[in-house]
């Protein structure tokens, strides 16, 4: 049992009522099988895999932390509902493991997509003990690691065609973005290879694209930043001459206020270069609300404050 705070009671308790009202076996002349999946990088990878012959919903919508999201009564209908469900694992989605954990148990095909991977490919933090950092999918090439399993689950489901052809054109997808951000990042000096954000999501970022990655907050968007570690931060970037710091679409700014106000009482002028998606994609129908154009964004974004050589509209001309 992990220690963020629980789902209510009662709503625990409804969940085979819940399960009751709409059994698998009850959608069986449904045109195509509902897969679930928590977030949205998660589901456009289900996606990608699936193709046409699933129906892929997210749970958990634009500019929502997972960390925080606590499900209603309708998600969790939703969950139950659903023919195969995706969800992070590692304690990303902390307020609904039990929820989770329930359907899975109920037989339904069910994966922890973070924790498919093999965990010696993961980064251990101290915030979580007793698991890796969850914040996979900020490495297209690791985030690729889950594609057997996720096609193995959804195998698992009845009448799918081959699902090989999804597998390889979302594997080439991951290789085209990966490619992107080795080339629009390369040209950017050492010394300013230094990413501060808001909260520790973006480790997997760094070690895939060699930057040092400084967060205000945790691995988990739970506890408020101290103020030491604020004044630790000022100092950095004050030392390193850092030029620009990012906020992110899903934390409050308030803490990268402060800090540029911390840098600035010690005459260096920091500025904001920009809103990056770290635990939630842009709004759905747009490129942004893609996991492609979150991770287009996110490496223009990056690149061109801090000296790299993206083009103004990203690797599509799209942003």
């Amino acid at each position: 049992m992990n220690s963020y705070s629980r789902i209510p009671r009662r709503a625990l308790l409804a969940l085979p009522a819940l399960a009751g009202a709409s059994p698998m076996h009850a959608r069986a002349q449904a045109a195509r099988p509902t897969a679930l999946a928590t977030t949205g990088m998660i589901a456009d990878l289900v996606r990608g895999v699936g193709g046409t012959a699933i129906t892929t919903e997210t749970l958990i919508g634009e500019g929502v932390d997972p960390h925080l999201f606590r499900p209603t009564r309708n998600d969790i209908a939703r969950i139950l509902r659903a023919d195969a469900l995706f969800y992070n694992g590692h304690r990303l989605e902390g307020r609904m493991h039990e929820v989770l954990d329930r359907a899975a148990a109920q037989g339904k095909p069910s994966l922890a997509v973070a924790e498919a991977i093999p965990r010696s490919r993961l980064r251990q933090h101290d915030d979580y003990p007793d698991a890796a950092d969850p914040h996979v999918w900020m490495d297209p090439m690791l985030w690729a690691e889950a594609l057997p399993a996720i096609a193995a689950t959804l195998g698992r489901l009845p009448r799918l065609p081959s699902l090989d052809a999804g597998v390889a054109s979302t594997r080439a997808q991951l290789h085209r973005l990966d490619a992107y951000a080795r080339d629009v990042l390369a040209p950017i000096p050492a010394e300013r290879r230094v990413l501060v954000t808001a909260h520790d999501a973006f480790a997997y970022f760094g070690l895939r694209y060699q930057f040092q990655v400084e967060s205000i907050q945790g691995l988990s968007t739970e506890a408020e930043a101290s103020l030491a570690r604020i004044e630790a931060m000022v100092r950095l970037i004050v030392e390193r001459r850092i030029p620009a710091i990012f906020t992110e679409s899903s934390v409050p700014d308030r803490a990268v206020r402060a800090l540029i106000q911390g840098v600035a009482a010690r005459g260096h002028q920091v500025r904001l270069g920009g809103t990056l998606f770290s635990d939630s994609m842009g709004r759905p129908g747009t490129y942004r609300g893609t996991y492609e154009g979150m991770m287009d964004h996110n490496i223009t974004t990056i690149a061109r404050a801090l000296g790299g050589s993206a083009p103004e509209r990203g690797m599509n001309g799209r942003l």
